[in-house]
């Protein structure tokens, strides 16, 4: 008997918890430099990274921007911008395609709201995605503290 895998919202909900506790950024620093193994738990994890550096930095915006294999990642708060260590492209680009998957965004360009449960709470952020001419960004904007 084979056991189900679980959806791709559930392991990014799972992922978030298992890294709650952990140095975000200096795990993102480690996935920057590394090629790795499962394109798909890579993405997954440097996403729940991101995300919990975001709630931690109470961040009011996320972008994710994939320009030819030009990866950026930053955060966004009334302080200004910070830039976080970028993934390799190939992660990069799984982590926007996962965002797609978990909200069904198919067009282009769209936008859909994300809600994570987070142990004990939940998170509602809001996605924007946008793909054109070789370039694919995804942004996240978080509640208002």
């Amino acid at each position: 008997m084979e056991i189900p895998t679980p959806n791709l919202h559930l392991k990014l909900q799972e992922m978030c918890d298992c890294y709650m506790d952990t140095d975000y950024v200096g795990q993102m620093r480690a996935m920057a430099g590394a090629e790795p193994g499962d394109l798909t738990e890579a993405a997954l994890k440097y996403l729940a990274l991101a995300i919990l550096a975001a709630v931690t930095e109470r961040a009011r915006k996320l972008s994710i921007k994939n320009d030819g294999g030009l990866v950026t990642v930053e955060m966004k708060d009334e302080a200004g911008k910070t830039v976080l260590p970028a993934p390799p492209a190939a992660v990069a680009a799984e982590a926007i395609r996962i965002l797609r998957a978990v909200t069904d965004i198919r067009e282009d360009r769209g936008e859909s709201p994300l809600s994570l449960g987070l142990r004990s709470g939940s998170l509602d952020l809001s996605l924007k995605v946008k793909r054109k001419d070789g370039k694919e960004s995804a942004k996240l904007r978080f509640p208002a503290a």
